[in-house]
C-alpha cells in the first residue's frame, strides 16, 4: 500500500481544512487508517483512525469535537476535517495503514502534509 498525504496549508485560528490520504491497492477497505502528527522535537502525536472493518473511529481528545475522520473505499481515500482551527494545531501531518483493527504499529507511512495555523 502506497499512501499520499495532501490538503495541508496556511489557515487563520478558527479556520478549517480538509486532508486527504489517497492509497493505492485493492484492499484499501481491511486496512485501518490512522492520522499522525508531529512538531519538530515532539514525539509523533495520534490524531485519528478509522477501521471500515469495525466500524470504529477514533480521535485523540485535543481535537475531538473539531476533527472528523471519514473515508470512501471507492476512491481509495480517507479524509481529516479539521475545524475550529488552533495554533497548536500546527504540525507536519501523516497518515498510516494497518491491518489490526487499533494497531500498534502501522505498516505504511505516507509522506507528510504541512499545516500552519496563524493566530
Amino acid at each position: 500500500v502506497q499512501l499520499q498525504a495532501s490538503g495541508g496549508g496556511l489557515v487563520q485560528a478558527g479556520g478549517s481544512l480538509r486532508l486527504s490520504c489517497a492509497a493505492s491497492g485493492r484492499t484499501f477497505s481491511v486496512y485501518t487508517i490512522g492520522w499522525f502528527r508531529q512538531t519538530p522535537g515532539k514525539e509523533r502525536e495520534f490524531v485519528a483512525l478509522n477501521s471500515w472493518r469495525a466500524d470504529i473511529t477514533d480521535y485523540a481528545d485535543s481535537v475531538k469535537g473539531r476533527f472528523t475522520i471519514s473515508r470512501d473505499n471507492a476512491k481509495n481515500t480517507v479524509y481529516l476535517q479539521m475545524n475550529s482551527l488552533k495554533p497548536e494545531d500546527t504540525a507536519v501531518y501523516y497518515c498510516a495503514a494497518g491491518l489490526q483493527v487499533r494497531p500498534r504499529e502501522y505498516d505504511y507511512w505516507g509522506q507528510g502534509t504541512q499545516v500552519t495555523v496563524s493566530s
